[in-house]
């Protein structure tokens, strides 16, 4: 599974393409933000994906979890996004 790494400073219309290109070669892709802003950023791309598919009736389901991260040797606690085709 591919995984995105998305920051408070990602372009969403440009995460959305990935995600979109992502979801109809692989049906699923895994997003990971650590942060408010990186959070609020995968949430619009994901928004934007949805609009991108939906002339191929591809849903997109998004299911949250938390995960621990290793970022410049400190354990970060994250969110990782997983969005699979319904």
């Amino acid at each position: 599974m591919e995984i995105l790494k998305v920051s408070s400073k990602s372009n969403p219309s440009s995460v959305a393409g990935a995600i979109a290109n992502l979801i109809v070669e692989n049906n699923e892709v895994a997003i990971h933000a650590v942060g408010a802003g990186a959070i609020n950023q995968s949430i619009k791309a994901i928004a934007v994906a949805q609009r991108f598919v939906e002339q191929n009736d591809i849903v997109l389901v998004c299911v949250p979890s938390f995960i621990e991260l290793e970022i410049d040797g400190e354990q970060r606690t994250a969110i990782k996004l997983l969005i699979e085709r319904k």
